[in-house]
């Protein structure tokens, strides 16, 4: 009797409340045929019943109600959504010099996907849908090297040049055609929980370029408006309109005796 009931008080120890693990994958497969069906109108009409589908179980499986009014919801937003990437793409086109063609920018450029993942998952937080597009960002994170988080607040005409090592925190504010280079952080000054609810983020303002690698932290700075963030630059202090900030930095070069 006492080996029996060590038995079930060794289960109960090791039983861990249930997640849906699989969702990961099916968020993967949804976002992807939504960019599809964003992008493509033949494999919108083809395929609207079943992204819908997929939409319904994904919220079912959260445990979320009132599926079939989000969706009709997120279905109004499409054009709107499809204009913006639009004119992010245009962007690309407009400043890169390696860009060939917008269909190549729509097909190949990982910065335009990312951007096109945090457009879509932006509409689903603003319709109050929980884990959902956090688990769409992070799917681009790992397809795409660019983390973007959902709660963001980017405008339009927004280009991301290598889209590598790309982090942009929730309380971001992008203003409009502003360009942002690979390993560009926009964080927070201080990782506090008791900070959830402040806008620990910076402000960017319009036409702002960013170059490599350069950190901008905390929820009080602003880049003025026209600036040019040098890279490699570590800025935690607001940034005057029309500014340009960079590192000085001597290169030393020694020839070696042989």
């Amino acid at each position: 009797m006492k080996q029996t009931e060590q038995i079930i008080a060794d289960k109960k120890a090791v039983e861990f409340k249930n997640y849906n693990m699989c969702l990961r994958d099916a968020v993967e497969i949804f976002t992807k045929q939504l960019i599809n069906d964003l992008f493509d109108q033949n494999h919108l009409s083809e395929n609207v019943s079943d992204t819908r589908r997929k939409f319904l179980l994904i919220l079912e499986r959260l445990a979320l109600e009132n599926g079939e009014n989000l969706w009709s919801h997120f279905q109004g937003s499409f054009k709107t959504i499809r204009k913006k990437l639009d004119l992010d793409a245009e962007a690309a086109n407009r400043n890169d010099p390696a860009a060939k063609s917008l269909e190549e920018i729509y097909l190949a450029y990982p910065g335009f996907y990312a951007i096109a993942v945090y457009r879509l998952s932006h509409q689903f937080l603003k319709l109050d849908i929980p884990i959902l597009p956090r688990m769409m960002s992070e799917f681009a994170h790992s397809t795409t090297g660019t983390d973007i988080h959902p709660g963001a607040e980017i405008g339009e005409s927004f280009f991301i040049d290598h889209a590598t090592g790309i982090v942009i925190g929730e309380t971001t504010i992008i203003k409009n055609n502003v360009q942002i280079f690979q390993g560009v952080t926009l964080g927070g000054i201080q990782v506090k929980k008791s900070f959830a609810f402040t806008k620990r983020h910076p402000t960017i303002e319009d036409n702002v370029i960013i170059y490599a690698n350069a950190t901008i932290l905390g929820g009080d700075v602003i880049i003025g408006a026209n600036s040019v963030i040098g890279a490699n630059v570590c800025i935690t202090e607001s940034i005057p309109i029309n500014s340009v900030v960079s590192v000085q930095k001597e290169n030393n070069i020694f020839q070696k005796r042989i």
